[in-house]
């Protein structure tokens, strides 16, 4: 008896008044309905949690790049973000979710589920569950590309590359991958194309728009010495980057495991996986950064948690723990030498958006097919290497010519005067830090001697530079 304790006997009586409401239909049938109902429930709970973490890494987003550049552009950086969810979000309910997940008979693209059409008042609510959770990922697509374009870019010009990507670019690419989800069925998902949470759909697409617009835009003033030299324009808080990576390892959670879309067993190897890639990605960077530079360097390592992240997210529900460490850790080791190669080929990306999320995209999705649990083969390996190239061939171009269309009819680049005063009071008339005065290191190297714009224009410095 008392073993037994009382919450035994409140199960005993529960059930007793359960037996007694289902008296008059106790048919196995009923219970089944009840239980699956349960399930639904639980379904609707889980990925809507998963879509407030995936929400969540915005936030992280805006840290790592703030911290990542320089204070008189923190303010830009907030706006882009903050901007490019609000913008995407409706870009992605108008036109880009049908195009994802609309119904097709071509593979290539969606023709119904604009405006959410498909979900009416009194029918099924998932549409709306799944459409939570999708927009936060076409979101973070978008807000990829901001790292790479930071401390130059017009905001005007910016707002317009945001709804291009997320009502056209990124939902064309994840229809041929993901469009079976709902309504659709995409000529790569039907090939076998492994990628359950978006190391391409999501993150490649993002890196390799980033290149593109990194490309349109060039680098920023002060980057490169006349010699060609490479001249560090250091980010103006670590602080705040490594904020955002913890908040963006935490958001992952629900980006891998929120991909299930049902509350199940399963989601705990997701979440086993997702943490393990982000640990090895972060201390193989460390030790790379600690063997060339001499020092253990936090800005590489914090992007190797990120690179670990984004090459699991393909394969985290169909390999093993210890092949999540291997991909992982060569993800830690490739960021560092992709972020250094893009650097000495005069491509500026302030955050290593590209390295992280176009090139350990990459490999994360050959990665799935490489470790896969139920074996892999040829052509596994050739259907992954085909999504990869699709991935570039449709991204890139595509997100080239917009950059370059923008530049034409509105302009994409501020000027220099703009960029030397900083992005914060050129585009938005403020400062971030009102209190502080001008830095005299850590973060003011952006021009140096081998570029002496500032000296040559007259440009006043304002009470906030760095």
């Amino acid at each position: 008896m008392k073993t037994f304790g009382w919450i035994g006997w409140m199960a005993v009586l529960l059930a007793g008044n359960v037996s007694g409401v289902w008296a008059d239909d106790p048919t196995p049938l009923s219970n089944k309905e009840a239980i699956g109902l349960v399930q639904e429930h639980a379904n609707f709970l889980w990925t809507l949690i998963a879509a407030a973490l995936v929400f969540f890494m915005q936030a992280g987003f805006a840290m790592v790049e703030t911290g990542f550049t320089r204070a008189k552009n923190a303010i830009n950086i907030m706006m882009k973000n903050l901007m490019d969810f609000s913008m995407g979000s409706i870009a992605f309910w108008a036109v880009g979710f049908g195009l994802m997940f609309g119904a097709t008979g071509t593979g290539w693209f969606g023709t119904t589920g604009f405006f959410l059409s498909d979900y009416k008042p009194d029918g099924e609510p998932w549409v709306l569950a799944f459409w939570m959770f999708q927009v936060v990922f076409a979101a973070t697509a978008a807000t990829i590309v901001s790292g790479a374009m930071a401390e130059r870019t017009k905001f005007v010009g910016y707002l317009l590359y945001s709804v291009v990507l997320s009502g056209l670019i990124y939902p064309i690419f994840g229809s041929w991958a993901w469009g079976g989800l709902l309504n659709g069925g995409g000529w790569l998902e039907n090939l076998g194309f492994i990628d359950f949470a978006g190391s391409t759909v999501v993150h490649s697409v993002g890196g390799w728009a980033a290149l593109a617009g990194a490309l349109v835009l060039g680098p920023r003033l002060g980057k490169y010495g006349r010699d060609g030299a490479i001249k560090p324009i250091m980010g103006h808080s670590m602080t705040l980057a490594a904020l955002g990576v913890f908040i963006l390892w935490l958001g992952w959670f629900g980006f891998n495991a929120g991909s299930t879309t049902t509350a199940d067993k399963s989601i705990a190897m997701i979440f086993v996986n997702t943490n393990l890639a982000a640990a090895a990605g972060a201390i193989v960077a460390m030790a790379v950064s600690w063997f060339k530079f001499g020092k253990p360097e936090v800005g590489m390592s914090l992007n190797g948690v990120l690179a670990g992240l984004v090459a699991i997210t393909a394969g985290c529900a169909n390999v093993l723990p210890g092949s999540a460490i291997v991909i992982g850790a060569v993800a830690g080791g490739v960021v560092v030498l992709a972020v250094l190669f893009f650097e000495r080929i005069r491509i500026d990306d302030p955050v290593g958006a590209i390295s992280v999320h176009g090139v350990c995209g990459a490999w994360g999705t050959l990665a799935a097919g490489l470790f896969n649990m139920g074996g892999t083969s040829l052509g596994i390996i050739g259907v992954q290497l085909l999504g990869i190239a699709a991935c570039f061939l449709w991204t890139f171009p595509t997100a080239f010519v917009m950059f370059k269309a923008i530049d034409k009819f509105v302009g994409l680049r501020v000027s220099a005067e703009e960029e030397l005063e900083g992005l914060d009071f050129a585009e938005h008339g403020g400062v971030a830090y009102p209190d502080f005065g001008i830095s005299t290191h850590g973060g003011v190297m952006p021009l140096g001697a081998g570029a002496p714009a500032a000296a040559v224009m007259g440009v006043r410095r304002p009470v906030v530079q760095e």
